[in-house]
């Protein structure tokens, strides 16, 4: 029950540099992102790739994605896709 006896004194300075060290932190990077986050960060060059343009299926942006491990079925981007436009239109 004696849990706070050996616990250090804290000054006033101790808190006042501690504040302002807990202030200044920036947001941690997260390093997995859902897979709806992932679209949204590369929505404008999937949208570019697959435009007449250039002329990709979600096919082959999806085979280009595995091969650097993200698993994400032609269907699945071209649904979190449709998925981000109905959002940003509600805007």
């Amino acid at each position: 029950m004696s849990e706070h006896q050996n616990s250090e004194v804290i000054t006033k300075g101790k808190i006042d540099k501690a504040i302002n060290l807990l202030k200044e932190q920036k947001p941690k990077e997260r390093e997995d992102i859902s897979d709806r986050e992932g679209i949204r960060k590369m929505r404008r060059y999937i949208e570019k790739l697959t435009s007449d343009k250039y002329g990709y299926t979600y096919e082959e942006v999806s085979e280009m994605l595995k091969g650097l491990g993200i698993n994400l079925t032609a269907s699945r981007i071209k649904y979190l896709l449709g998925e981000l436009k109905k959002s940003s239109r509600r805007r």
